[in-house]
């Protein structure tokens, strides 16, 4: 298969390299890119728990944290794997990958809780945990010069979903997990695979499942 990976080049390089190991050609276009909301300290020691919900949301926690972290929970295995490339172990990653997985096994009570997340972040966890929030990244959807042609798109977040639906292009889709098909399926997207785990693992997988249900639509 042609399959168009459109994570942030600068993210894109191992999932690029798993794919082209499963013997496919991979067209890269990236369709967000993740802009910083600045440098100033973020101070996190009189909180109970921080809650991070993305793999880039960890990096921006790790360069802007100061003070004694407290206990760190993530939303899913690949916002974990991220924390811990930068050191920090997570007390608290959820069987379900979702915002709402993560608040109803979230400990009662909460205490006080940090949410640090993208500017424009659903509230679930916010709201469902009285907790402050801190937005650490925008993320801009960018529009390709042309529109690519394959035939999968890998879409890992719904922002990636708005984005790719933004160019109108007819190509079955595999999702990282079920808010992104969500999204996806809302804007029209024929989402054919959905990743068994919120991380790079799921989405090989998900390219995987993707190949064997066009091996048998052309059956």
């Amino acid at each position: 298969m042609k399959v168009i990976v459109t994570r942030p080049r600068a993210q894109a390089g191992p999932l690029v390299a798993r794919i082209e190991g499963l013997g496919h050609e991979v067209v890269e276009c990236p369709l967000i890119e993740i802009m910083p909301t600045g440098d100033e300290p973020i101070e996190t020691g009189g909180y109970d728990w921080v809650v991070v919900t993305s793999p880039n949301g960890a990096e921006h926690l790790a360069r802007r944290g100061r003070g004694p972290l407290p206990l760190v929970a993530a939303v899913g295995p690949g916002t974990a794997e991220a924390l811990r490339a930068l050191g920090i172990e997570p007390a608290l990653v959820p069987q379900v990958s979702t915002q709402e997985g993560l608040l109803a096994e979230f400990p009662r009570p909460p205490g006080r809780v940090l949410v640090a997340a993208a500017r424009g972040a659903r509230r679930t966890l916010i709201d469902g945990l009285a907790a402050d929030f801190v937005p650490l990244y925008d993320t801009v959807l960018v529009r390709p010069e042309r529109v690519p042609e394959g035939d999968l798109v890998v879409l890992a977040s719904g922002s990636a979903a708005r984005s790719f639906a933004g160019l109108g292009a007819d190509v079955p889709a595999a999702t990282i997990g079920p808010q992104t098909t969500r999204i996806a399926a809302e804007l029209g997207l024929r989402v054919v695979a959905e990743a068994p785990s919120h991380d790079l693992d799921g989405l090989v997988e998900a390219v995987r499942l993707a190949e064997r249900w066009r091996a048998s639509s052309r059956s």
